[in-house]
């Protein structure tokens, strides 16, 4: 497969290189795999984030002023090891304890968990946010819950935004948790993805369908089906986010999320059907954004989120921030 690389086994450090030279705001850590904030407040917060490489932005590209102070990267599609997020936790760590954004995936569990251990050894005061927005998993006692998706971005800026005002860890932990309740994603594939080291996809699609509901490492979806217009695949989407969680005259931020190769073009056309079927549903979008937020290398599709706001959360989102991802606002 055709990649702009040198080495397959050497992406993440590489990339790590070529984001050090365009932003020298932020210290890359190629030992720890880290992505650090260089000029972080001297007592707050800190907030810390991180997973397998090949979702760029994320997550190094939430790293700055007004979001996330490090996030860990892993090798292609796996979890950095506990011994690295610890690392980097003792470097971050700034007395008011440490808030771990976690997306809902054993390994990453596992090992920000071992990671928690060590560093509450030392008497540090850690606790998890464990984001599971994906409304095409299961969300029961029999299986290891829903996977967290693109609306971890919102957790990110929500999160990173409420540590940078000042808030104490308990109140940052609240705020953070009640996003994650509030928040549902779905997402569907049209074409698949390829790791640098492969030399075939990680999964094939007829030229004439597309998966629905796939996860971001191209997990199976919940059904195969015919390809739709942007307009029935908006209405399938939100319809099966609505399924698991009504929204109806609730007020909302909504994230369309190109998976990796998706025109921009044609999330704007998905995303003006999305907003004609919340208008039907009676659901008011306060904030739209859209663009590719958390990728799976160059697959090509689309996810949704919904996040249900209110005064606190919509401020949290408008917080000024600097990061390399995000939309940079002024103070």
């Amino acid at each position: 497969m055709k990649k702009v690389i040198n080495d397959p086994l050497q992406v993440v450090p590489d990339m790590f290189k070529g984001m050090s030279i365009a932003h020298p705001e932020l210290e890359c850590d190629l030992e720890t795999g880290t992505v650090f904030r260089r000029n972080k407040s001297a007592s707050k917060v800190a907030v810390i984030t991180g997973g397998g490489s090949g979702h760029e932005p994320a997550h190094g590209g939430y790293v700055g002023e007004g979001m996330l102070d490090a996030a860990v990267a892993g090798n292609v599609f796996a979890s950095p090891s506990a011994d690295k997020i610890y690392k980097a936790m003792l470097k971050i760590s700034a007395g008011r304890g440490i808030v771990q954004i976690i997306k809902n995936y054993s390994g990453d569990v596992m090992n920000f968990g071992m990671a928690k251990d060590l560093a509450e050894l030392d008497g540090i005061r850690v606790e998890q946010i464990i984001v599971k927005d994906d409304v095409a998993t299961v969300d029961d006692d029999y299986t290891s819950g829903r996977r967290g998706i693109a609306g971890t971005v919102f957790i990110h800026k929500i999160v990173g935004a409420a540590a940078e005002s000042g808030k104490d860890l308990d109140e940052v932990v609240r705020i953070g948790r009640r996003a994650v309740e509030g928040m549902r994603s779905v997402g569907f594939a049209l074409t698949p993805c390829s790791l640098p080291a492969a030399d075939s996809a990680n999964f094939r699609l007829g030229d004439e369908e597309f998966e629905f509901g796939l996860g971001i490492h191209g997990e199976p979806g919940i059904e195969r089906m015919p390809m739709k217009s942007a307009a029935e695949l908006a209405a399938l989407s939100v319809g099966r986010i609505l399924e698991d969680r009504p929204y109806a005259g609730k007020r909302t931020a909504v994230l369309i999320n190109g998976l990796g190769s998706t025109p921009l073009m044609e999330q704007y056309i998905f995303l003006a059907e999305v907003d004609a079927v919340l208008r039907r549903e009676g659901i008011a979008a306060e904030r739209w954004y859209v663009g590719n937020y958390l990728t799976s290398f160059e697959m090509g599709g689309i996810s949704t989120t919904l996040l249900e706001v209110d005064d606190e959360l919509l401020g949290l989102l408008d917080y000024p921030c600097l990061t390399p991802a995000w939309k940079s606002i002024s103070k």
